[in-house]
């Protein structure tokens, strides 16, 4: 066996790659005074069959657990084929991603918006990389991640905008090793769609003594692939028969670039001064994207020359005008946090201060040259919705017939568009958290209270959309290749070949002396929020469980510049929560929990003026008199420890949710806004307040090793969680809808089996149907459902090499080739299918 010395502050970093989605803390550790788990024992012994001990020790871990949490470690993220933490997260019971363009972003926690969801580092949390509100796990790799805990039951000394989840993600400790250690993974893959290189590679160093120690760390990946997208204007007429109004074929080749560099440096005293530290981290994602786009609007050239427009999934020889759009953009997000830390104790008490920075940064700029007024005869086949055809393209004026790359476009129609938005926020954050033990009442008891000042200023603008004549002096066709799309659908558009937008990006700067984008007035995000925050709570031990009670008050002040005034307004908040947990036999435990919390509007939302587009004829209006989202919910769960590394449990939740944010579209005459600029009507969206929301579900959870009931089967084991949700909320006009984010039924299962150094596990994730987003008209548009199967297999070599353990392993993503499918509707009328194909990856990791 191998031992590590610890002390109290240590974390618990070394578990075995089988913690799937299991644990809630770890063996014989206290909850410390920011949620996280901290060591109450001096040595942790890691036995030589991992897989067995430490999923044993995560489920003695959740039977002392003081709320409903599952914990994921750095092993188990390592040797899964997950792309990002997302991917992760998605395993976690009651947790669904959401992608773009097959790779995983974000989480609907418990099938709840993305804001409903708190992410802190190190248990400070920080502000969403998304309009301050809305996180993104895409540019968090797993060497800068120790543990991540996904709290369901939310307690006082966590944020109360942690509506539906608390996720922080714990980086390394520095002394859970003593001396030196280093730990290297590299890895090369492809691509299938598109046959694109995919590079990975972390490197990450430690160093500890008695009473000094320091981590550094660094991680760069990098994966190019071809992302195949089909959009849709469809509908039915009268008949019920399909009208095909618009077809929209993409192609795009997109570079995609994670990196994340930091450390830290760590002093632990001997006597009252128990530690002091300070930490960095840097991530960053950036995706490099090249869009190659042909529209076609067959109701438009219908409409042109006057002619009816067919009916049907086939038509032939239909007038259409077309459009092309060619671009190479970027779509950029970074954090940069830093901490200073010392952890004390004065008298009986144990404190932690805190001091972070925080920086966030989103950008996107898509400079698109945009070419309009085609005009073709054309083909088209729809019999397969998920596979649509056009072909035998016929110029409108020579009748005779044209490749797609040698449409001539109207000369009014050579457009240079440029499209983007920016978001940065500065936030300085200071936090003093305090505990003791006591009797109370003549029972053991531990009180934590804590203060914390969160001061935030943000600055940009929202989307904006700017056009004028692209340069006359630039042949777009010359910069035509006679590369063709990369594609999985059997049908597209004959002939379409890709065009080297990069190089027809620079000629267009070179010829307008540089590009770039200036947002007016009206486009501008100013705002300041200054949250302050304490918290008291008690946690009472009894021979049959423990009582922890307690509350958060919330103070806000928030400041909305805009250009024609400015709106400031402050509230508070007081959250109650309690939280049950009772013995009922030695194997068997039932948590009741209730709590509250508040979800504040997003910075766009709560942004001083309205947005008008006058290219589009939009208006999307900020509201910085939004209330905030307060929600009132309730958990309860019964786990039964079934075997000495197994489990079973089910729980019910529900939430509560008054003065429900969404965003209402109407169209609006142009005489009733803006008469001045001449507009025929706007389509005016604002965010405004609904009401009666609420979230409902119920989990259902196994983890069973074999051993613990047919031994002669040692080394299988499954993992498998059920989740069935149910949500709604009522607008003003006194419709219902679902919650963004609210899949009916979320499945996960994972089937492993590890022996003597080999691994091999087959992973399954499931999600029907959901709302992709309250900002439409009508809000109908829906992702269809979505399944990945993925396989992952390593091997331990059984010497160590050079001194050093070494892993081989190999992984493979979406082996069924999945596409992703969004509908208006019912599935029957698909506004977007996209197609990205298989992703492979190989390599090894060393640790010394």
């Amino acid at each position: 066996m191998i031992k590590f010395k610890r002390n109290r502050l240590s974390l618990l970093i070394s578990l075995s790659p089988s913690l799937v989605l299991a644990g809630v803390a770890l063996p014989g550790m206290a909850q410390s005074v920011d949620g996280s788990a901290a060591e109450a024992v001096e040595e942790i012994v890691v036995m030589a069959s991992p897989i067995r001990d430490s999923q044993k020790a995560a489920i003695d871990a959740k039977r002392d657990a003081d709320n409903n949490v599952d914990v994921i470690s750095a092993d188990t993220i390592g040797r899964f084929p997950d792309q990002n933490l997302a991917d992760s997260l998605g395993r976690v019971p009651g947790l669904a991603i959401e992608r773009d363009q097959g790779q995983a972003r974000y989480i609907n926690f418990r099938g709840a918006p993305f804001r409903y969801t708190s992410l802190a580092i190190d248990g400070l949390s920080i502000p969403g990389a998304e309009n301050g509100r809305v996180p993104r796990f895409d540019s968090f790799p797993s060497v800068i991640t120790s543990r991540i805990d996904a709290n369901k039951a939310i307690m006082p000394n966590m944020p109360g905008e942690a509506v539906s989840g608390y996720i922080n993600i714990s980086t390394f400790d520095p002394f859970a090793q003593s001396g030196w250690a280093v730990s290297t993974d590299v890895g090369l893959g492809n691509q299938q769609l598109g046959d694109g290189d995919i590079e990975k590679l972390a490197l990450r160093t430690s160093w500890s003594g008695d009473n000094f120690g320091f981590s550094l760390f660094t991680s760069e990946n990098r994966r190019e692939q071809t992302t195949d997208n089909r959009e849709y204007g469809i509908e039915r007429d009268g008949n019920g028969e399909l009208l095909v109004n618009e077809l929209d074929f993409r192609s795009y080749k997109v570079t995609r670039e994670d990196r994340a560099h930091g450390g830290r440096f760590e002093f632990r005293g001997d006597g009252a001064l128990e530690r002091v530290f300070v930490s960095t981290l840097y991530n960053e994602f950036q995706d490099f994207e090249e869009r190659n786009q042909f529209v076609f609007d067959f109701a438009g050239g219908a409409d042109a020359v006057g002619a009816p427009q067919v009916s049907g999934e086939v038509g032939e020889n239909q007038f259409a005008l077309v459009g092309r759009a060619l671009e190479y953009g970027l779509y950029e997000n970074s954090t940069f946090t830093n901490t200073l830390g010392a952890d004390f104790a004065l008298g009986e008490w144990l404190l932690e201060s805190r001091i972070n920075f925080t920086e966030t940064e989103n950008i996107m700029y898509l400079p698109m040259p945009r070419s309009e007024g085609g005009f073709v005869m054309a083909s088209f086949d729809v019999s397969d919705l998920h596979d649509p055809a056009v072909s035998d393209l016929v110029d409108f004026a020579t009748q005779t017939p044209v490749g797609i790359n040698d449409i001539q476009y109207s000369a009014r129609g050579r457009l240079g568009m440029q499209i983007g938005s920016e978001m940065s926020i500065d936030a300085t954050k200071f936090k003093l958290d305090a505990e003791r033990d006591l009797m109370l009442f003549g029972q053991d008891a531990t009180v934590k209270t804590g203060v914390e000042m969160d001061s935030r200023e943000a600055d940009g603008y929202g989307m904006v959309l700017a056009m004028g004549e692209f340069p006359a002096e630039i042949n777009i066709a010359d910069y035509a290749t006679d590369k063709a799309w990369d594609s999985n659908f059997s049908n597209g558009i004959t002939g379409a070949t890709y065009y080297d937008n990069k190089a027809l990006r620079k000629a267009w700067a070179d010829v307008a002396g540089g590009l770039n984008l200036t947002p007016n007035d009206s486009q501008a995000i100013r705002l300041e929020e200054d949250v302050t925050a304490g918290y008291v709570m008690v946690t009472t031990h009894y021979d049959w469980g423990n009582l922890v009670l307690g509350a958060r008050a919330e103070n806000t002040d928030y400041l909305s510049e805009g250009p024609t005034g400015n709106f400031e307004d402050s509230f508070t908040h007081v959250l109650p929560s309690a939280h049950l947990n009772v013995d009922l036999a030695e194997d068997v435990k039932l948590r009741m929990s209730v709590s509250t919390g508040v979800s504040r509007p997003t910075y766009s939302e709560w942004r001083g003026d309205d947005m008008v587009d006058f290219i589009q004829s939009t208006v999307t209006a900020g509201n910085p008199e939004l209330d905030a989202e307060e929600s009132l919910g309730a958990d309860l769960a019964l786990e039964w420890y079934a075997g000495d590394a197994s489990l079973l449990s089910a729980g019910l939740f529900t939430r509560n949710i008054d003065n429900v944010i969404y965003a209402q579209s109407d169209y609006i005459p142009g005489d009733a806004y803006l008469p001045e600029v001449g507009a025929d009507g706007w389509v005016y969206t604002q965010y405004i307040n609904g009401s009666n929301g609420k979230m409902r579900g119920a989990e259902f959870n196994a983890i069973a090793q074999a051993a613990d009931f047919l031994p002669a089967l040692d080394g299988f084991g499954i993992s498998a969680n059920l989740t069935l949700l149910d949500s709604e909320f009522e607008t003003r006009d006194g419709s219902r809808h679902s919650l963004p984010g609210t899949s009916d039924s979320i499945f996960n299962a994972s089937v492993f089996y590890e022996m003597e150094g080999f691994s091999i596990r087959l992973n399954h994730q499931y999600r029907d149907d959901w709302l992709s987003t309250t900002e439409n008209v009508g809000m109908t548009d829906y992702w269809a459902e979505q399944q990945r199967v993925d396989l992952s297999v390593s091997y331990d070599l059984p010497t160590p090499v050079l001194g050093a353990d070494v892993t081989l392993y190999a992984n493979a993503n979406n082996l069924t080739d999945e596409q992703d499918v969004r509908y208006t509707g019912d599935e029957s009328m698909p506004n977007q299918v996209e197609n990205f194909g298989r992703r492979y990856l190989a390599g090894f990791r060393v640790n010394f």
